[in-house]
């Protein structure tokens, strides 16, 4: 039965775009136990778990599903702040604090329906990618404000060059994986009416952003 840990170990391989045998080869196992660790039908022993972390250059606890963040840091839900609780506006712009909601509220039903599905891949792709997105954004804001870039560890060159883009494209390869590797049972009923029902207030959010992402699309394909 696979596990957070035969899952992070296919996902890690197949992330760098190597086959089972040669990743066999260079941990010093045979194809076929390599592929009983990737699908959960044997647990390696310790020996194991440090040639894997060394080789994909993670932590183990990460590799062992104990922390999203690849260089071991153990941050809990709990430990994360979190603002949809807060009745104030952003200053100055009633805008600004339109669309904060609409993209708070939304984000909220994603990870919600991320969670009742169960996939880790997913939920943690579907992070990747919005990071990426949102870091594009603040950096582009940051680089304006006259910010000295090398607050960032990706050098300008690299950002300008579309590495972030390319990091954030992945993500979303990475996120129909995960997505096409759950049963169609495993996924949650959805429809705009349970959108709607399941998530009162917040599902309104959902709704608007489909509309108005539908209504930018359909101006685009009318203009070309």
């Amino acid at each position: 039965m696979a596990t957070d840990f035969s899952r992070t170990l296919s996902l890690l391989r197949q992330e760098k775009g190597l086959s089972q045998r040669k990743t066999a080869a260079a941990l010093g196992i045979s194809q076929a136990l390599l592929s009983h660790y990737e699908n959960g039908v044997r647990e390696p022993g310790l020996h194991f778990v440090v040639k894997a972390c060394d080789y994909y250059h993670v932590s183990a606890d990460y590799l062992l599903g104990r922390t999203l963040s690849r260089d071991g840091a153990i941050i809990g839900a709990e430990d994360v702040y979190d603002s949809t609780a807060e009745k104030g506006t952003l200053k100055g712009s009633i805008m600004a604090t339109l669309q904060k909601k609409l993209v708070v509220n939304t984000s909220n039903v994603l990870f919600d329906l991320l969670g009742k599905l169960g996939s880790r891949e997913a939920i943690t792709a579907a992070g990747d990618y919005m990071s990426a997105g949102l870091y594009q954004l603040l950096r582009h804001f940051y680089r304006r404000a006259g910010g000295n870039e090398e607050f960032f560890a990706m050098d300008s060159a690299a950002f300008d060059a579309g590495l972030a883009e390319a990091e954030q494209s992945i993500s979303r390869v990475r996120y129909l994986r995960a997505l096409d590797e759950c049963a169609p049972e495993e996924f949650p009923a959805l429809s705009g009416e349970t959108l709607t029902a399941d998530y009162p207030g917040v599902g309104q959010s959902a709704a608007q952003v489909f509309h108005n992402t539908d209504e930018r699309a359909r101006r685009h394909l009318e203009a070309l």
